[in-house]
């Protein structure tokens, strides 16, 4: 039993580290920097693991971050350091995010912030958001969003396409009513 247990606590370790791999304390840094000059809030922008979580942790920062983008985002920022009330203020951050426009794929869980489980999702969720913020009047970091380019076509275009047969769809060079024919036949 105990054995089992040690090797799933392996496997757990093992999974951590792959998972702490890939922060970047070079876009954790330019973050905290983007942050900075969003909110105004002196803080240090060292890029490191511990240094980026102890300035996020209780997600005080990250509300005023959300309000400093659009007024009134956050409507309660908790000051309190008790664990739900952190909690809370994630959250409320991560609901204002998907309200910026932040897509799903690209936001955190609670608890990778609050129980340091996986902090590059943090950094790809405040990526994301510098990108936004640049629609609601802020500084942007990481690169310019795309824009639509629509396109609308007339009926008559519609139609002239259909009759193209595209490149895709192969050759009929060689083909006769027997079936194609590549090259001479062969003789008996």
């Amino acid at each position: 039993m105990a054995t089992n247990r040690a090797t799933k606590s392996g496997f757990a370790a093992e999974a951590q580290r792959k998972v702490n791999a890939k922060y970047s304390e070079e876009l954790a840094s330019e973050s905290l920097e983007w942050i900075k000059g969003v909110t105004g809030e002196n803080l240090n922008t060292a890029g490191d693991m511990d240094n980026f979580y102890e300035v996020l942790k209780d997600g005080t920062i990250l509300c005023k971050l959300a309000n400093a983008i659009q007024a009134g985002s956050v409507k309660k920022i908790n000051t309190s350091q008790m664990a739900f009330k952190c909690m809370e203020n994630i959250n409320a951050f991560l609901e204002a995010a998907r309200n910026f426009g932040v897509p799903a794929q690209e936001t955190f869980q609670t608890v990778d912030l609050w129980e340091r489980q996986n902090l590059n999702s943090v950094v790809i969720c405040l990526q994301s958001l510098g990108r936004k913020a640049v629609k609601y009047g802020k500084p942007g970091i990481g690169p310019k969003e795309a824009e639509k380019n629509e396109r609308v076509f007339s009926e008559e275009k519609l139609r002239a396409g259909q009759t193209i047969i595209g490149l895709q769809m192969g050759s009929n060079k060689g083909a006769n009513q027997s079936g194609i024919n590549f090259g001479n036949t062969r003789h008996m």
